[in-house]
């Protein structure tokens, strides 16, 4: 039987994209403790990620509005993610009385974002990182086991080629510039409010 040539070019596609994909997961750290994440002093690089609209956001110009606690974390699936974001809302009004402002970062999809926003009650920015390019280029980037990687693409609207970001909370300057950072490869270890708070305070 004689394929069509339109679908031997699906097929060709198809095949590269995934090979893509594989190569991309490849070049990441293969564990958490092996990330090379940016340093305090350096810059978050200018790229663009989502809002919850789906709505392309330049994260340089988000920065630029005010100093910014700007969090990384894996998704509204973890337990420990989800914790740590129902905190950051109790204290966020602390927070904004210091000057600043509240991002945060994840590789779901918008309208994965949108439910978690729902779930924990949430008022302040999550932007989306569905395709991993920031945390890549943030050094906060591995590969997950090959049985995570359908629930991450499920999550990102099947933008994540298998990958995530190490839980990490930086405080940044108006310029982009990174003031302080908490990385921690364990995720069920989380930056406590307090400790937060205390950072905030001292950089003021």
């Amino acid at each position: 039987m004689k394929l069509k040539p339109f679908l031997i070019a699906t097929l060709v596609l198809m095949g590269a994209v995934a090979q893509s994909f594989a190569q991309q997961t490849l070049s990441l750290p293969q564990k958490a403790t092996d990330i090379s994440p940016l340093l305090i002093g350096e810059a978050i690089p200018n790229l663009t990620l989502e809002d919850l609209n789906g709505q392309a956001v330049s994260l340089q110009e988000q920065l630029a509005v005010k100093p910014t606690v700007l969090i990384f974390y894996r998704g509204g699936w973890c337990p420990y993610c989800n914790r740590q974001m129902a905190e950051l809302q109790e204290i966020e009004s602390e927070i904004v009385k210091l000057g600043y402002q509240i991002i945060a970062i994840s590789p779901d999809s918008p309208i994965h974002m949108k439910a978690s926003m729902d779930k924990n009650k949430l008022s302040y920015q999550l932007l989306s990182d569905a395709d991993m390019k920031l945390s890549q280029a943030m050094g906060l980037a591995y590969a997950v086991p090959e049985a995570s990687v359908q629930r991450l693409k499920d999550a990102s609207d099947n933008k994540n080629p298998g990958s995530l970001p190490v839980p990490a909370v930086f405080i940044v300057n108006q310029k982009s510039e990174i003031l302080f950072e908490y990385i921690n490869p364990d995720y069920k270890q989380r930056m406590k409010g307090s400790f937060l708070m205390a950072a905030l305070k001292l950089l003021k």
